[in-house]
């Protein structure tokens, strides 16, 4: 017998070509094979998975970090030096990577569904590994620069939890078709139970994964707190210079209900603000006075300090990308910002019969108002003339130096017991956001201890805050809340506690319809002959271009290695081929 290859008939298949050929680079027909993927390809498909994963986690966390953007350029100019919005970047390689992952993603689980091999292209692999190490050492470089920040993932599911579970729960829901199809198969292996206990699991897990859920929103329309009050922390910073005149006139113009401010002590008593340690970031010091840009602020006299320009940076950094909404005229009044004193801020906001939140830094030890600056302080107090009742202040301080700051509300920054703060005779705290849980807000609230929240830039943390019954935030986009008049979204428990097993029923009921649909189409496909199912296949193609098709693979054969003593027949009436010895005879 002459070895030779089976005759084919050759069905057109764009779609299938399109997947196959996009994913591994195989265009051509025979190249297509439904035989099952081997553990090095199956390897391949377990590392598409993780990077998809690992990206869904990275592009989440960046979603809603945007509230401390301002925070993490802050953290990366303390240890480079230079201001740098390092946050594009991350942002434009994060969507190209997360996209071509999805991309590639989407076509491995065509092949599974098709059946075909996951042959993934060598081109693809460097792609998936280089996307892989690359998001690995992204999450080691902010947990080394910004760890802190991992929190406000715990914070954020308490807004979007009920509806990532909802897109989970159809997720899972429709992963059961590929399931199904590879369990349901006569030739039952241990690995193919494992996989059914696996997404057994897995789906019980989604099913009851609202019961951990803490989510402050779903509540009683009735049990609602008053709004927030929004306190502008250091002015409208996204609008104007921070902490300069300009910048608190913009936050009571957008609805600010109060001003805060970072205080530090010049070297001739005088009160002035700034956010940093030293005045490189937003001042011209490096030009003014270049060899003492790195020395502290405090150390600088009054009329030094004063002669600095405040607002020219914002212009020429442009941090919050907003320097394109501003007037000429707008640009024009910022650029020629000076650093503003404490008693010039506390005058506006006496004026506008506000209030004020003051962090006051103690300057260094060898300042010379080192022992004198909380006097310093009330005398700004007392000289702009507002009343003391309306000043908060929270003060980098011992507690012994806490109660000289007479006849001003004491804040910490800080989680505290409640004997701590009754011991400290503190009425208010200003805290972090990733510190204030919903439990200790409440028991705070409870026990007549006002709380404020800081930094709250985005609609969503200010809605969950809302919920918890925060009396106050300080935000750098008060711009941004003033137009959040109600909480993003407000639910009942009675209407959640629905739609989660409404939810939860209809999946199950569509996980088992798939189920037996599929074993059904299995079991009908090997009812069948495949002999019958390649007969029928010849039949339907019975025209003149199947039967060119046959003399082209005869040929073929003949081109191949057939010897000039063989003899082909071919019984085009039977639809196959026969070989003999003697010569060709058709």
């Amino acid at each position: 017998m002459v070895k030779h290859q089976p005759l084919q008939v050759y069905e057109k298949q764009v779609f299938v070509s399109f997947v196959t050929g996009i994913y591994g680079c195989r265009w051509k027909r025979y190249q297509r094979s439904q035989d099952n993927s081997s553990r090095w390809v199956c390897t391949w498909f377990i590392l598409l998975c993780s990077s998809f994963l690992l990206l869904l986690f990275w592009a989440y966390f960046w979603l809603v970090a945007q509230n401390d953007f301002n925070e993490f350029n802050l953290s990366v100019y303390n240890r480079s030096g230079e201001w740098r919005d390092e946050t594009i970047p991350i942002l434009a390689s994060t969507i190209v990577c997360f996209s071509y992952i999805t991309f590639l993603l989407i076509l491995a689980l065509f092949h599974i569904s098709l059946g075909q091999q996951l042959n993934l292209y060598w081109l693809h692999k460097i792609g998936v590994l280089a996307t892989l190490l690359t998001t690995i050492s992204g999450v080691v470089s902010v947990n080394d620069i910004w760890g802190d920040e991992w929190g406000i993932l715990l914070i954020s599911l308490q807004s979007t939890a009920p509806f990532l579970h909802i897109g989970v729960l159809v997720t899972v829901t429709a992963v059961s078709w590929l399931v199904a199809g590879y369990v349901v198969r006569r030739d039952r292996t241990n690995f193919q139970v494992m996989v059914l206990l696996v997404y057994i699991v897995t789906l019980l897990a989604v099913y009851l994964a609202p019961l951990t859920f803490t989510c402050p929103c779903i509540m009683d329309r009735d049990s609602l707190k008053p709004r927030p009050d929004i306190i502008g922390r250091r002015g409208a910073p996204m609008l104007a210079p921070e902490n300069t005149m300009v910048s608190f006139n913009r936050a009571l113009q957008q609805g600010a209900d109060s001003l805060e401010a970072d205080v530090a002590i010049s070297v001739d008593g005088v009160p002035f603000l700034m956010r940093d340690r030293t005045l490189r970031r937003t001042t011209d010091v490096s030009k003014v006075f270049p060899a003492r840009q790195f020395d502290d602020a405090s150390l600088f006299n009054w009329t030094e300090i004063r002669s600095l320009n405040a607002g020219q940076w914002f212009l020429e950094s442009d941090p919050y990308w907003t320097v394109q909404t501003l007037t000429s005229r707008d640009r024009s009044r910022i650029g020629n910002q000076t650093v503003c004193s404490l008693v010039e801020m506390l005058r506006l906001a006496a004026r506008a019969n506000s209030s004020a939140l003051l962090n006051i830094r103690r300057p260094p030890s060898e300042h010379p108002r080192y022992r004198s600056w909380f006097m310093d302080t009330l005398w700004a107090v007392q000289k702009a003339g507002i009343s003391q009742k309306r000043v908060r202040t929270v003060t980098w301080t011992p507690d012994t130096d806490r109660g000289r700051v007479r006849g001003l509300q004491q804040a910490a920054n800080e989680k505290l017991s409640m004997e701590e703060i009754s011991r400290r005779g503190i009425t208010s705290l200003t805290l972090h956001y990733s510190k204030a849980s919903y439990n200790d807000i409440q028991e705070y609230l409870a026990n007549n201890v006002s709380v404020t929240v800081y930094p709250v830039n985005e609609p969503w943390l200010y809605s969950i805050l809302w919920c918890s019954g925060v009396p106050s935030v300080s935000s750098d986009a008060p711009q941004v809340l003033r137009k959040v008049p109600y909480p993003i979204w407000l639910m009942s428990q009675n209407a959640y506690k629905f739609i989660w097993i409404t939810s939860d029923l209809v999946s199950f009921s569509i996980v088992i319809g798939i189920f037996c649909f599929q074993k059904w189409r299995i079991n009908g496909m090997q009812n069948c002959n495949p002999e019958q199912i390649m007969l029928s296949a010849v039949t339907r193609q019975s025209s003149r271009d199947v039967n060119i098709m046959k003399e082209k693979l005869i040929f073929s054969e003949l081109n191949n290695g057939l010897s000039s003593t063989e003899e082909l027949s071919l019984y085009p009436e039977n639809g196959y081929a026969r070989y003999s010895h003697g010569g060709l005879s058709r």
